[in-house]
């Protein structure tokens, strides 16, 4: 009880003078009361229905009521508020049989020094089990809320306790098993659950638990009586149980909405990209065209000279030859763009070969250059002479240097108010630049002759990079361009450090942005 806790006392007592000495007697020693007298039973039942009281005095013979039927009313009304006999008349027998009624303590008044740590006593188990409703109160209330957040998150806890071989279930982990609750879980029912292709892994998993004691995250798929197929996801930890044995605890969560999500995510994006492949090639067909047409043009041209020189009477043998030479050598060059576009865009396993890079840039210009007329992009090239040579998958780097290409035509082509510049550099390095850095390949004279590394440069006079884009720039799926998959930077980052280098962007100041990756010299 709180000091200075004004006590709400309801008295029943026909005797002034006997309650104003009870309460100066609990007074006295720190009780302040507000005490409220009833004699008679009409005024009992309707102070004790009008008030809130945190104590019962009464005595145990009146003259029109009794004690004992007070006793009884208040269990009825006020069960929870304590009820303690003052009285004079009351017998030890008669007490001992008031508190097999329900009463709290008794007391006589001829020994009031009882009284204080009677009510005191009386008072503190009731605060005690007040406390204790309210503390189980929270308790059905949090158990509750649980219940119902793992229905909604359809996530449900487990607990394993090794040394005993028992394993403990939440409703909602019987609920994701499809189990009644009266089944007592056992591994082997698990396993019973556990889709066959998975049933091995997760038995060594449990195994491994078992016998490391530690942390536990594992993913399975459970077969379900119907023939469907659930995903799991159990998480949880080992811990020493109250027993001090070894146990597991851990939540179930149900994540086949995600899986299936996820599967149906890949499905389409890999729709998608054939999409974006295909479209990618119906952009670039005009370039090819005009890049074939040159050498077709050529070649009909030097035919039908060919022709006219043969069927006339003195052909002029030394420039027929040179016509065929010229069929032949425009022949190769058409021919030579379409085995560059076959190879640029077919499934082939990595092949490494020693590159010049310079050429590699060429082969991929060949067929962007036409897409950059035509969006009227100024394309330059500040190709380095006399380059190392790199050892590389020439397939896989075309495919890079055609995406920032590709990339940067886009960005440039957006530009309304302002230069479309786009550039591609190549330098040999001593240094593998910070990607802090906006690094620049003017200063070639400063290159020393025992360069280590290639760096290729994709520069644009675009808007440039958002800082908050630039860390997630190369995330698989991660565009800022409302048709992109966000694929090809991250694809490109992963060809260039499987080819022993790094690829990164940063701003181009006063505007636009570069994209530069490295790439290991190789000699020998």
């Amino acid at each position: 009880m709180a000091a200075n806790t004004v006590v709400r006392i309801l008295y029943l007592e026909d005797e002034p003078k006997d309650a104003e000495l009870v309460q100066a007697s609990l007074e006295a020693e720190g009780i302040v009361c507000d005490l409220t007298r009833a004699d008679t039973q009409a005024d009992f039942l309707k102070y004790l229905r009008e008030g809130r009281f945190d104590l019962i005095l009464a005595d145990y013979t009146l003259p029109l009521f009794d004690g004992i039927s007070a006793l009884r009313i208040a269990q009825e009304i006020s069960s929870d508020v304590p009820f303690i006999f003052v009285s004079g008349t009351l017998g030890e027998e008669m007490a001992i049989e008031a508190l097999k009624i329900g009463a709290t303590d008794y007391v006589f008044k001829t020994r009031l020094s009882r009284l204080v740590p009677s009510v005191r006593r009386a008072l503190r188990e009731t605060e005690e089990r007040t406390d204790r409703i309210r503390a189980q109160e929270a308790l059905r209330r949090s158990e509750a809320y649980l219940a119902e957040a793992q229905k909604i998150s359809q996530t449900g806890t487990l607990g394993w306790d090794f040394a005993a071989g028992k394993i403990y279930w939440s409703e909602q982990t019987f609920r994701i098993f499809e189990y009644e609750p009266s089944t007592e879980p056992t591994l082997e029912l698990i396993l019973l659950r556990t889709h066959p292709e998975d049933r091995v892994p997760l038995r060594q998993a449990v195994d491994r638990v078992r016998r490391e004691r530690k942390d536990f995250d594992f993913e399975h798929r459970l077969q379900m009586p119907n023939g469907s197929v659930k995903y799991l996801r159990v998480v949880g930890r080992p811990s020493n149980g109250e027993s001090g044995c070894f146990e597991f605890v851990g939540a179930v969560t149900d994540i086949t909405e995600r899986k299936l999500a996820e599967e149906a995510l890949q499905k389409a994006q890999t729709e998608l990209a054939h999409v974006r492949r295909v479209t990618a090639l119906g952009e670039l067909t005009a370039s090819i065209a005009h890049q074939i047409n040159q050498p077709l043009a050529a070649v009909v041209t030097n035919a039908n000279a060919s022709l006219r020189w043969l069927a006339g009477d003195s052909p002029n043998l030394a420039e027929t030859r040179e016509a065929i030479r010229r069929i032949i050598r425009d022949s190769h060059r058409a021919g030579d763009v379409i085995s560059r576009m076959r190879a640029l865009f077919r499934k082939a396993p990595e092949t490494k070969e020693r590159l010049d890079i310079n050429e590699v840039i060429e082969e991929v210009l060949v067929l962007t250059l036409g897409e950059a007329q035509r969006n009227r992009v100024a394309l330059r090239t500040e190709l380095a002479n006399d380059l190392p040579t790199t050892l590389g998958d020439r397939i896989l780097l075309q495919q890079v240097i055609l995406n920032l290409l590709i990339n940067a035509i886009e960005v440039v082509s957006g530009v309304d108010d302002g230069p479309r510049d786009l550039s591609i550099s190549s330098l040999k390095v001593t240094e593998m630049p910070s990607e802090s850095e906006e690094n620049t390949l003017e200063d070639e004279a400063s290159v020393e002759a025992e360069s280590t590394h290639i760096l290729i440069a994709v520069r644009d006079s675009g808007p440039g990079l958002d800082p908050e884009h630039l860390d997630r720039l190369f995330d698989a799926f991660y565009t800022t361009t409302p048709h992109g998959l966000g694929m090809g930077l991250a694809i490109s980052r992963s060809i260039i450090e499987a080819h022993g280098g790094r690829l990164w962007a940063t701003p181009n100041l006063p505007r636009g942005a570069a994209f530069q990756f490295t790439l290991p010299i190789r000699e020998g």
